[in-house]
């Protein structure tokens, strides 16, 4: 029996797709229902389902960083990733992403003539031995596209006493998420800048900084080099700096020349 997770901030349109998969899929357990990213993420590393449908636009953490979340801290020993259906209300070029990502997604208000069509792709998904492979190159794609372009940052502006220091990126060795802050690391010290990752990282520019993990961004010119683990991880050794920053499954694949 394949199981399932369903993660809709809205209890009648959660009910409402439960109901519907009920009938399109029968043998489909659905072992959880969450109400938030942050939950659907505890959920599904508790109860460990096959298949997650996670609505984009939750409270907190969305339905993105909500399977960014559940493929970076999925065990090693379970085996296969679950595979994520986005439940969206995005606009037809957003849809069109989607495809192209090879991810699958539910428009609102989900019909049953597509959630049909997305129960065949998903048994026949579920079938192949290398789905969680796929699962990982859609979710790198979609993080991808989920960043709106915005002017490239070309300096950070850290509160340092009573002044603001102007911290230039190419003094930037990592950017490292904490609640409502980025910690700026340079070589020599680091500072603390009131903005989250998710709302800095669109402002970077992709080619020098690269996101390695959901809470970790490294300027790829402070990587002296990558040390592949055997848990499917990496380890960067830095240039500049003594600690070591991991890279999640879901990134790992930069490295992939190693």
């Amino acid at each position: 029996m394949t199981t399932a997770l369903i993660a809709e901030d809205e209890p009648l349109l959660a009910e409402n797709l439960r109901a519907e998969l009920a009938t399109a899929w029968p043998a489909l357990d659905i072992v959880a229902q969450a109400g938030s990213g942050t939950a659907a993420v505890e959920l599904a590393l508790q109860h460990r389902p096959q298949v997650c449908f996670l609505d984009i636009r939750m409270p907190g953490m969305t339905g993105l960083e909500a399977a960014q979340a559940i493929s970076e801290d999925w065990p090693e020993d379970v085996g296969a990733l679950p595979l994520f259906v986005f439940v969206t209300a995005y606009d037809q070029y957003a849809l069109q992403a989607f495809e192209a990502a090879a991810a699958d997604y539910l428009l609102k208000p989900v019909t049953s003539e597509r959630l049909a069509q997305s129960v065949a792709r998903l048994q026949a998904r579920l079938a192949q031995p290398t789905a969680g492979d796929a699962t990982l190159a859609a979710l790198r794609q979609l993080l991808t596209q989920a960043s709106a372009p915005a002017p490239r940052l070309r300096h950070l502006q850290a509160a340092v006493g009573d002044a603001i220091e102007l911290v230039p990126m190419d003094d930037i060795v990592y950017l490292e998420a904490a609640d409502k802050y980025v910690r700026a690391v340079t070589a020599q010290r680091d500072y603390w800048v009131r903005v989250s990752l998710r709302e800095l990282v669109p402002q970077l520019d992709p080619e020098r900084f690269w996101q390695v993990h959901r809470s970790t961004v490294v300027h790829i010119d402070a990587v002296a080099r990558a040390l592949r683990q055997e848990n499917g991880t990496v380890l960067l050794e830095l240039r500049q700096r003594p600690e070591k920053l991991t890279v999640s499954r879901v990134h790992a694949i930069r490295f992939k020349a190693l």
